[in-house]
């Protein structure tokens, strides 16, 4: 467990901006189109579609949760709002509408053509190029369903384990629909998905296919770590074929020196034209790194001589040397960034961050303190989201923070005393979390609206085991504007500001067992159950919610 608590006001900032993205209506529907902050730009021609954005927003909801784990419901609310628009046409847009092969094979840009073997351009389909209805596959209207597209069901099932994380109940557990072909519905739920991975893979020790018809580690190692962290959640075994995969890659995705050092690893894998398709010399670090951020919580020691070798190769580690970025595009950086992080690289990491301060524009925007991204030097209307979505994960947490969430058991953080009822985003919590040890519930404010700072708000904590027990103290002192409401609940007033709360006598008792735990705080992931409001029979189409007022 990484020993960082709370949300810094960078954090904070870009919790602000997602939650306005995702509450804000748009229509993802194929008589509508999503608003425009939604980013479907970054890293073409592979990443260009907005459901990247919907996955890589999601990513920073866990490692919030994980530190302020007494207060989930606004993770939950975005988490939801991500999977729903996912689920529709403009979700899988690209499967839906890149009907056989590319026409335009032969007018690709210089920058798409180092994606592609030379022996192959000019007659070949970029990467990104879905090519549903290619032979031998046949048009496929089902974009989970299909023998191709796993970058589509593996991503969403990742999205799905982190509602289940950061929430704890079961809604996208039940059935629901997904838009395929001619807008035709598809009937599926959270653990058929995770079941449909795992019978696919388990008769392609490869891998299935992304786009007809490559084989990305990437997106591998992505859909993987879904099945590690559904089985983390709900105790499952589907992470197997991940763990063969892993084996397969080693032989047949890797290169070693002479030395026996890694000196390449595939881009993708084309079983048809049976090539593997690795970068020209000078940029093969960049095959290394790329899947890493998926791969290295499920392999860390094959993930970190990845690591150890992409950074060489590309000299980010050398102090002694210029940081020469090979590509006009941060994605690569921001993502090593956080791995070097994670992995407790600080000389590799201190450089990194040093040219994302820099060069990338860190920046409260709108006006006002009350959001925050990196503009990444573009004079555009909205900040990338896909970019943000990962830079911004190198504030949240320590070394290790990104591997914890899908490893090992999750706490019983959901059976614990909770922050409920925060009028967000006026309101904003950045530390919640119990000290089972010494009964004591912490939990920090903010004004997440600055221009709502000093008015009148309140909020709640669920799941206390006595209340008239409870003492709470704001800001070191006895505080007493509060109230019991019901057998296990209480009401705290208070003001849209800075203040430090502690609930003292909130988790004695409240173990499973009904004795005092000797445990410190609980930090992990989505036990599932059902909640009052998320069990009830629920349309599961995407429907916009109200702007925020």
């Amino acid at each position: 467990m990484d020993s960082v608590q709370g949300l810094n006001p960078r954090a904070r900032g870009w919790l602000r901006f997602i939650w306005d993205k995702a509450t804000t209506q748009d229509d993802w529907s194929s008589r509508g189109e999503p608003l425009p902050w939604w980013d479907r730009t970054t890293t073409p021609p592979m990443c260009a579609f907005p459901r990247f954005d919907l996955s890589e927003t999601s990513y920073a909801l866990p490692l919030m949760a994980d530190q302020t784990p007494a207060w989930r419901e606004v993770y939950t609310r975005i988490a939801d709002e991500l999977v729903g628009r996912y689920v529709t046409y403009w979700g899988a847009v690209d499967w839906l509408t890149y009907i056989g092969h590319d026409p335009h094979q032969d007018t690709y840009p210089p920058e798409w053509l180092v994606f592609m073997p030379e022996h192959m351009r000019g007659r070949y389909d970029p990467p990104g190029w879905t090519a549903n209805g290619v032979e031998p596959w046949g048009l496929q209207p089902d974009p989970i369903g299909a023998d191709g597209n796993l970058f589509f069901r593996g991503f969403f099932n990742l999205l799905l384990g982190t509602y289940s994380y950061v929430s704890g109940d079961n809604k996208w557990e039940k059935p629901f629909q997904v838009t395929g072909y001619n807008d035709r519905l598809f009937q599926w739920t959270q653990h058929g998905i995770s079941e449909f991975l795992e019978d696919q893979w388990s008769e392609r020790p490869q891998g299935p296919q992304c786009e007809n018809t490559k084989i990305w580690p990437y997106c591998l190692s992505a859909a993987g770590l879904s099945l590690q962290l559904h089985d983390k959640i709900f105790g499952g075994k589907t992470h197997w074929v991940y763990d063969r995969w892993i084996e397969f890659a080693k032989k047949h995705f890797t290169t070693r020196n002479a030395r026996g050092d890694i000196a390449s690893f595939a881009f993708y894998y084309d079983p048809l034209e049976e090539f593997t398709y690795a970068p020209p010399t000078g940029l093969s670090g960049l095959s290394m790194l790329a899947p890493l951020f998926y791969l290295y919580p499920q392999a860390p020691e094959f993930g970190l001589a990845l690591y150890e070798a992409g950074v060489r190769d590309l000299g980010w580690n050398d102090t002694k040397k210029s940081l020469v970025q090979a590509f006009d595009d941060p994605r690569w950086l921001t993502m090593t960034l956080m791995l070097a992080r994670e992995v407790g690289d600080v000389t590799t990491e201190k450089r990194l961050k040093a040219v994302a301060e820099k060069e990338y524009g860190p920046d409260f925007f709108a006006d006002d303190e009350d959001r925050f991204a990196w503009t990444f030097g573009l004079d555009e209307p909205h900040p990338r989201g896909q970019l943000n979505g990962l830079l911004i994960l190198s504030e949240i947490g320590g070394p290790g923070a990104w591997t914890n969430v899908y490893k090992g058991k999750h706490d019983a953080q959901f059976e614990l005393p909770t922050v409920e009822g925060v009028d967000f985003p006026n309101l904003g919590i950045c530390e919640a979390r119990n000290e089972v040890i010494d009964g004591t519930l912490h939990v920090s404010t903010y004004a997440a609206t600055v221009a709502r700072r000093g008015e009148a708000t309140r909020w709640k904590v669920t799941q206390l085991p006595d209340p008239k027990a409870v003492r709470v103290y704001c800001d070191d002192e006895q505080y007493s504007d509060w109230g019991i409401i019901d057998d296990h609940t209480i009401e705290i007033n208070s003001t849209i500001a800075s203040h430090n709360f502690r609930i003292v006598g909130a988790t004695v008792g409240n173990t499973a067992n009904g004795e005092q735990s000797e445990k410190g705080a609980s930090t992990g992931g989505g036990a599932s159950g059902d909640s009052a409001e998320t069990a009830a029979e629920t349309d599961t189409h995407y429907r916009p919610a109200a702007p925020p007022s």
